[in-house]
């Protein structure tokens, strides 16, 4: 499950944000302000930050700017009242990836959220968008509606082969062949099992479909 940090001192605001996020997938963290958000950055693996600006202790410019000056690239969306060209010009320069002013309607910050957790993705090469879903090679997981699903190797690059050549048929024994070498004794029938387990992990996935096609083998239909 992907995880997002919420800076923001006020509190019934961050327990609104907290509500939103939670309904949409997310695991939500929260910090008070800019020195507790860098304390569970130190204890957790964030993916992506929701920061107020005007916060006690360490506000959210000084907060943006000490991430970016680690070379830590979590992306940020700036939730603020300042609303003018020049706070937006030094929010973007402090190195925020994102800018909402408040009042914040819920359902624009989710549709912000999810625009820069997909654009975050598809800056790493080894990420793969099919619709609104993405494959990580190098986690070896299939990111799809706010929700993180792992995948064996083997079944990642089963689907990640299928995907490849949409709509084209691929017999049991040239998927193993090809997955699993031409040299593995290892029996054609393990291709159904694998199937499977994507399909129960996989099944309410709206960008595509693993089909069988009776007396042939197995492909992959993507919706348009």
């Amino acid at each position: 499950m992907l995880k997002i940090l919420v800076a923001e001192d006020n509190a019934d605001l961050r327990q609104l944000m907290r509500i939103y996020l939670r309904r949409a997938g997310y695991e939500v963290y929260e910090a008070a302000d800019g020195l507790q958000a860098l304390d569970l950055l130190n204890t957790t693996s964030i993916h992506l930050m929701i920061v107020d600006i005007m916060m006690p202790h360490m506000d959210g410019l000084d907060l943006v700017s000490t991430l970016r000056s680690a070379n830590i690239t979590i992306p940020v969306l700036i939730v603020t009242a300042k609303e003018t060209l020049d706070d937006k010009r030094t929010g973007f320069r402090a190195g925020a990836d994102d800018y909402l002013v408040k009042p914040v309607d819920m359902e624009e910050m989710l549709l912000h959220v999810e625009a820069l957790l997909r654009r975050a993705r598809l800056s790493n090469e080894h990420l793969i968008q099919i619709g609104e879903t993405i494959l990580d090679e190098d986690q070896l997981c299939v990111f799809s509606a706010g929700q993180q699903i792992e995948l064996r190797p083997k079944e990642f690059q089963l689907l990640q082969h299928l995907l490849a050549s949409s709509g084209k048929i691929f017999t049991r024994q040239v998927l193993m062949d090809e997955i699993w070498g031409y040299e593995s004794e290892t029996d054609p029938r393990t291709v159904d099992v694998h199937i499977k387990r994507l399909r129960e992990k996989l099944g309410q996935n709206e960008d595509f479909s693993i089909e069988t096609v009776r007396g042939l083998g197995y492909k992959a239909v993507v919706r348009k």
